[in-house]
């Protein structure tokens, strides 16, 4: 079964990757324009665009030969270790990629690191009391938008302090200010991940016996973090390809030459070979780090899920106080029923960047438009959008949770692709506009909660007590309905609402790029795009849309805590679950 399960994962990666490369071959012909007319634009702007230019162009290129032959040619030419020629610059692909991608993984590995750092400082107060909390803290750190907060770094620490560079990438010093916009969501998110599991390990019989044996706390503390991290490797793996491909606008900001920015930079100029080996590289990366991940799992389990003796506990936040939620729904309804009272397209150039006041509670843009209704219109699409991508994401979370050999390949795939790239990709199909951005962040929104239910499934399936329910002969219908799924349902329904934000998030971030909503709409992410060049002058245009978002965070994880807390408590079933990981040395656990 296990070969079968391999075998199908194997399958669904090469499926998906030969698919989406061959999505991007197709690109230019997608987009209904013609690819010569783009070529020609991104080489020289000025020259006119002739029939005897456009006709030169596609001798060049070979595009009379139609999308077909020029993929199977690129295909041909990528199994002789050629990437090809940039249709832009002329000069050969791989070199950029590769230049690109090792800028990336500088970016990642300070990010990342930044990230486990806060991470550890936000799960030390769950260690040391012993019990957790309702972590709006850290949901509210990882919904800072990045493209915000590397703007925010950028003129606080680049242009008024003066203290860092604020673009290129030439030395240590340049990748300080677009680490810490990666890497501080990423620490929140990982975090808040973390302390959620550690309360259930710590109420665990097992520790209880390791503190009458007098183990040390320390010791009783890194056991526990080692029984919680393997079902959270996978979404350790999905924020480090994140951090990489993910980066997109933070790359924009600061002008990093990564390659996020490089994908982007090529799929609007249509630079097909070099947009090709753009996302190959991500691919590749996204299928390295999904391996890396599988085997840090093994690694951390050993043979304890194959023998049925660690059931690993599902994430437990503490009951939160019903006060937080309802305040912090109070505070977002009322802004958004008092914005949609209010005209969000009136402009009015005499108030232009007017400071809050009560004829505008939260100032005004730069068109002298009411922040406040453009920010209560802006909840419908944003908001709305968001919560019916969660929901479909949390069905096929569900469905492909119980197909681990399927969903491991095809999670692979999608986790290594940004929301910024495919949203490039369907706004060639369909154009740049909400719907195309929901269904961008919709195909690639799934993965960590089909890695959640997988994990839950595979460790359910592999404990005791349903091996006592075969042994009595319930059918496997009773099982799945019964035990299985009710275990798996909750975790990751409460999982897909801690990840509202986040893709609220994505979407915002393909709105500030020019994918997702176009002006004059009042999307939250276009607030942030358009208020990005007078932040300096206007904060509020921007702080207005950035503190909705964090609202929203502190309410998805308050309300996920809250729900959880009332929810029913039910025994652990069999003896395995007081079963402690393995100590450092190998030695028998205490109370096995």
């Amino acid at each position: 079964m296990r070969f079968a399960a391999n075998g199908a994962a194997g399958l669904t990666r090469g499926v998906g990757l030969v698919t989406v490369l061959a999505v991007v071959g197709l690109l230019p012909w997608l987009s209904h324009r013609d690819p010569a007319l783009t070529v020609l634009r991104a080489r020289s702007a000025e020259q006119e665009a002739t029939e005897e230019a456009l006709s030169a162009i596609r001798a060049d290129l070979g595009l009379d030969a139609g999308p077909l032959t020029l993929l199977g040619r690129w295909a041909a030419g990528l199994l002789r270790g050629d990437f090809g020629t940039s249709w832009v610059s002329g000069h050969e692909v791989l070199p950029s990629v590769l230049a690109g991608l090792q800028v990336s993984l500088g970016l990642m590995g300070a990010a990342l690191a930044l990230a486990v750092l806060l991470a550890a400082a936000l799960v030390a107060p769950v260690l040391v009391r012993g019990r957790g909390s309702a972590g709006a803290f850290a949901a509210m750190l990882a919904a800072v938008p990045e493209f915000l907060l590397a703007t925010v770094a950028l003129l606080v620490f680049g242009v008024w302090l003066g203290w860092l560079p604020t673009s290129g990438w030439q030395s240590a010093e340049y990748l300080v200010l677009p680490a810490l916009a990666l890497g501080v969501p990423a620490g929140g998110l990982l975090g808040r991940l973390v302390a959620d599991a550690l309360p259930a390990v710590l109420e665990e019989r097992w520790v209880e016996l390791w503190r009458g044996a007098g183990v040390s706390r320390a010791r009783i503390a890194g056991a526990a973090l080692r029984r919680v991290l393997p079902p959270l490797v996978p979404q350790f793996g999905m924020v480090a390809v994140g951090l990489t491909g993910g980066a997109v606008a933070v790359e924009t900001v600061f002008a990093v030459p990564g390659i996020g920015r490089t994908a982007l930079g090529a799929a609007r100029s249509q630079d097909l070979p070099l947009l090709q080996g753009a996302v190959l590289a991500l691919l590749l990366l996204g299928l390295v780090a999904g391996a890396l991940a599988a085997g840090v799992r093994r690694r951390l389990l050993g043979p304890a899920l194959r023998d049925a003796g660690l059931t690993l506990p599902p994430a437990r936040p503490v009951r939160a106080h019903p006060a937080v939620p309802v305040a912090l729904a109070a505070v977002l309804l009322i802004t958004i029923g008092w914005g949609l009272l209010r005209d969000p397209y009136t402009v009015d150039t005499t108030v232009r960047l007017a400071p809050p006041s009560w004829a505008h509670p939260l100032g005004t843009d730069g068109l002298g438009r009411d922040v406040l209704a453009r920010l209560g219109h802006g909840a419908a699409s944003t908001v709305g959008t968001a919560t019916a991508v969660g929901l479909l994401g949390l069905l096929i979370a569900l469905l492909l949770g119980f197909l681990p050999g399927i969903a491991a390949g095809a999670a692979d795939i999608a986790n290594a692709l940004p929301p910024v790239i495919v949203g490039i990709l369907v706004a060639a199909a369909v154009g740049p506009g909400t719907g195309g951005a929901a269904l961008a962040v919709a195909l690639i929104s799934w993965p960590a909660l089909s890695a959640h239910a997988a994990a839950l499934v595979q460790e359910v399936r592999a404990s005791a007590f349903l091996t006592a329910q075969r042994a009595i002969g319930a059918s496997p219908f009773w099982i799945l309905t019964r035990h299985v799924l009710p275990s798996v349902a909750g975790p990751v329904a409460r999982h897909a609402l801690l990840r509202l934000p986040g893709i609220a998030l994505a979407l915002a971030s393909l709105g500030f790029l020019g994918l997702g909503a176009q002006p004059p709409a009042p999307e939250w992410g276009l607030l942030l795009e358009e208020s990005r060049a007078y932040v300096e002058r206007a904060p509020w245009a921007a702080l207005a849309p950035a503190v909705a978002l964090a609202l929203l965070a502190g309410l998805a994880v308050s309300g996920a805590a809250l729900t959880q807390g009332r929810g029913p408590r039910r025994a652990t079933p069999g003896p395995a679950a007081a079963s402690p990981p393995a100590p450092a040395r190998k030695e028998a656990p205490v109370g096995t």
